[in-house]
């Protein structure tokens, strides 16, 4: 770090870089990617950064953690070429996302109260003997199978509609959720969570897990906004 001769204070690519464990040529990209803003050059060719320059780096990386580092890059280029309504849309728009996802959530968390225990399947069976179990015609298990809430295999043979324990057991809950009240739309998030943790039971434990996650993104947006603001007032401290 140095004083350039009109008394502003000059910063190397590692002054910038070694407070966030980045290498300098990490910052060299974020400035070729206009997530910094154009540095001056030094009479030797060098990059003469400014605390500004840290700010900006500062707040990327602030962004990143709430963000992700896609829409985080478009807020800062978007931001050093002077269209902030842009940036300030795409933060509008990660937030609107982080809504959904958590009212994602908690439509899963109240259908899982809603629940009665699903038995144990086995073995696979077909259309016609799941829907005779269920109580349902062959039409609305084809009608779940289109709005993605399960997902039977074909026989390479005969072309049928092979269900397995899992899609039995996903079909169950599905049954349980539309006499429920719950819509369709409502119940594909649910059967997916349901899948990706292996079953009901590690559902909670899963769901648990996607909550603190988005506490944290949540605050990390925060903690985002507070540094792109702090950039955006040109606060160099």
């Amino acid at each position: 770090m140095r004083r350039n001769p009109q008394g502003g204070v000059r910063l190397r690519p590692v002054d910038l870089a070694r407070p966030h464990g980045l290498s300098t040529q990490a910052v060299r990209n974020y400035e070729d990617a206009g997530i910094l803003p154009p540095a001056e050059r030094t009479v030797h060719g060098y990059r003469a950064y400014t605390p500004l320059h840290a700010q900006a780096l500062r707040a990327f990386l602030a962004l990143v953690r709430g963000h992700g580092h896609q829409t985080a890059t478009s807020i800062m280029r978007a931001v050093n070429r002077g269209a902030t309504e842009d940036a300030l849309r795409l933060i509008d728009e990660s937030h609107a996302q982080l809504l959904d996802d958590r009212r994602t959530l908690q439509a899963v968390q109240a259908a899982l109260r809603d629940l009665a225990p699903l038995p144990q399947e086995r073995g696979d069976t077909f259309i016609g003997p799941l829907a005779r179990r269920l109580g349902l015609r062959p039409a609305t298990l084809r009608k779940w199978e289109n709005a993605g809430l399960i997902r039977p295999r074909r026989d390479p043979r005969t072309g049928y509609r092979v269900y397995s324990a899992a899609d039995v057991r996903d079909a169950r809950l599905a049954h349980q959720l539309r006499r429920g009240g719950y819509l369709l739309e409502q119940i594909a998030p649910l059967i997916a969570q349901v899948r990706s943790a292996g079953g009901v039971a590690p559902l909670e434990s899963t769901l648990r897990d996607w909550a603190t996650r988005l506490s944290a993104r949540g605050r990390a947006m925060l903690a985002g906004a507070a540094a792109l603001d702090a950039y955006l007032g040109g606060d160099q401290g």
